[in-house]
């Protein structure tokens, strides 16, 4: 956990942090540029349209980070009818916090591959760069898994039609805590759930990246 890293290597630890800080505050951002970029001021007003990492960190969620291994930021606030388009908005809105994640995780990666070979991998830069990559990487995946709250269940539900209505409310009701069920199980038993899922998409990244 970060918790014992920050006792054995305190910097690397420091490096991951800034880099969790960063990839929530790119994806919550982005969530807020998206719902006023299609007319709602929800988020703005809320005092969410910024890069303050301090307006996005959920102090609940950055503590069990750090002791738990898993957490989350404070949810961007919107208005379903405040947005130009009222049956896709909701998606636009959700989709635009991967996109970022995949825009960090591109750029990082970029400046890790034209600087790694100029340090030692133990650099803090090139530690720095390494685990922003990933945690951009995460957290697009983890947010496009298609349970409420995350923001795949947005896309999911703007795509299927009025009759799934009664399982739109049934997994909106129940998917927070079918969520946190899975994460308890993944973290506390012998079944790996997300870490499947994540070593999927990071075997498919090693067939394209050096």
């Amino acid at each position: 956990m970060i918790f014992s890293l920050l006792n054995s290597n305190p910097g690397i630890a420091i490096a991951f942090i800034i880099a969790i800080a960063i990839g929530i505050t790119i994806h919550e951002f982005s969530h807020a540029l998206a719902g006023y970029l299609m007319g709602d001021t929800t988020a703005r007003d809320a005092g969410r349209l910024t890069l303050n990492p301090i307006a996005h960190l959920d102090p609940l969620g950055s503590i069990m980070l750090l002791f738990a291994g898993f957490g989350w930021g404070k949810p961007t606030p919107y208005d379903p009818g405040q947005l130009k388009y009222h049956r896709w908005g909701p998606a636009l809105v959700a989709i635009a916090g991967p996109i970022s994640n995949f825009v960090g995780a591109a750029v990082s990666i970029g400046l890790l591959i034209i600087l790694a070979p100029l340090y030692p991998p133990d650099n803090l830069l090139i530690v720095f760069l390494g685990s922003l990559f990933f945690i951009n990487v995460m957290l697009m995946i983890f947010n496009l898994i298609p349970i409420p709250p995350l923001d795949g269940s947005q896309v999911l539900f703007s795509l299927l039609p009025a009759r799934y209505n009664n399982f739109k409310y049934f997994l909106a009701k129940n998917g927070p805590m079918i969520l946190f069920g899975l994460i308890l199980i993944d973290n506390f038993s012998s079944v790996s759930i997300f870490g499947s899922i994540y070593n999927f998409f990071f075997s498919l990244l090693g067939r394209f990246l050096p």
